[in-house]
């Protein structure tokens, strides 16, 4: 079937949809953004890039759909692989599956996925104590 008659039986209803003050989200895996659009749709589209955070709770997975594989054969659609080197090196190789032709047009989406998952996973620093500098701070 193709793309733009899977969209347009998709687009309005779907049970990934979610309507919401007026806007509609799409919560699919394969959509970068969530937005419910033909451009971000993992369902929808043949190729589709994927940003997750890792099971193991540091670096984060990227699945990207392998469009020869036979749709009785779910399992084998999807292509992951998981980055833990860090920010830079996770960045730069999102970039260039990006940029290789396969998505390019998800390259900066792809990017800041990558960016919010990986900085979701630092630890958070705990506030210094603060301490007053005036008369009332130093009295008992």
């Amino acid at each position: 079937m193709s793309a733009d008659l899977t969209w347009l039986l998709i687009k309005n209803n779907n049970s990934y949809l979610v309507k919401r003050s007026g806007v509609q989200f799409s919560s699919e895996a394969g959509n970068l953004l969530n937005k419910n659009s033909f451009k971000y749709s993992g369902l929808a589209n043949k190729k589709t890039v994927d940003v997750a955070a890792a099971p193991s709770g540091r670096g984060v997975v990227v699945s990207t759909k392998v469009t020869s594989v036979p749709a009785y054969k779910p399992s084998k659609g999807l292509n992951k692989v998981t980055l833990s080197k860090g920010v830079r090196k996770s960045a730069r190789s999102v970039a260039g599956l990006t940029r290789s032709g396969y998505r390019a047009d998800l390259r900066q989406a792809a990017l800041a996925r990558v960016s919010a998952v990986l900085n979701s996973q630092k630890p958070v620093k705990a506030a210094p104590k603060k301490t007053g500098n005036g008369i009332r701070a130093t009295k008992h």
